[in-house]
């Protein structure tokens, strides 16, 4: 992701798309409507389930889940830097256990188109949002928080051992503090209802 950014042609053609991402109008509606779009992103997935992939999409869903679950057990949002558990290795853990944890939905399609589509709105989603939180960490954190960035990478995760100094962690008081458990209960229910939809009440053939 770093690296496209560095690439002026492309970086001058993706331009307007990344302001859509950063349009204030647009982010507030989104906020607003998220609960909505997720029930029609459901409707409309649910007739597209292919049954063979559920489980390969759970198992997928699930791998994102845990690292989003362990970056909520590792968090103390606002209080201090966090540099425990998974944000020891990178400094957006939970952004990419929330693409994975989607990647595995999308994937109950077996659509390939879909995949990417999904993949890409993601690559701006989140690199454009990251962006703006680094800056507000930038002003409370400040040297800290810089240190932090030349030690860890934004997304992919340090390859070896991760950075010295650093310390694993899984609180289960910042985990429901940072209401993980909600999180999980809701994947867990939207696979439930993926399965009950899809293989007991529609038996579409897959």
């Amino acid at each position: 992701m770093e690296f496209c950014e560095r690439i002026h042609p492309l970086a001058t053609v993706l331009r307007p798309v990344h302001a859509v991402f950063n349009h204030k109008g647009v982010r507030s509606f989104l906020l607003k409507c998220r609960y909505p779009l997720i029930f029609v992103f459901l409707a409309l997935l649910i007739p597209r389930i292919r049954p063979a992939l559920l489980l390969p999409g759970f198992l997928v869903s699930l791998a994102g889940e845990f690292v989003q679950l362990w970056s909520f057990a590792s968090l103390e949002k606002n209080r201090s830097l966090t540099v425990r558990g998974p944000y020891r290795m990178t400094r957006n853990p939970m952004y990419i256990g929330r693409f994975f944890l989607i990647l595995g939905a999308v994937m109950l399609t077996g659509s390939l188109w879909a995949v990417l589509a999904f993949s890409a709105l993601y690559y701006f989603y989140a690199v454009n949002r990251v962006k703006r939180e680094e800056a507000r960490l930038r002003r409370l954190f400040g040297p800290e928080y810089e240190a932090y960035c030349r030690r860890v990478n934004r997304f992919v995760p340090r390859i070896g051992h991760p950075a010295p100094g650093f310390e694993w962690s899984f609180n289960l008081r910042l985990l429901v503090e940072n209401n993980g458990h909600w999180n999980l209960i809701a994947m867990l229910s939207a696979y439930s209802l993926f399965y009950f939809f899809r293989v007991l009440v529609l038996r579409f053939p897959s």
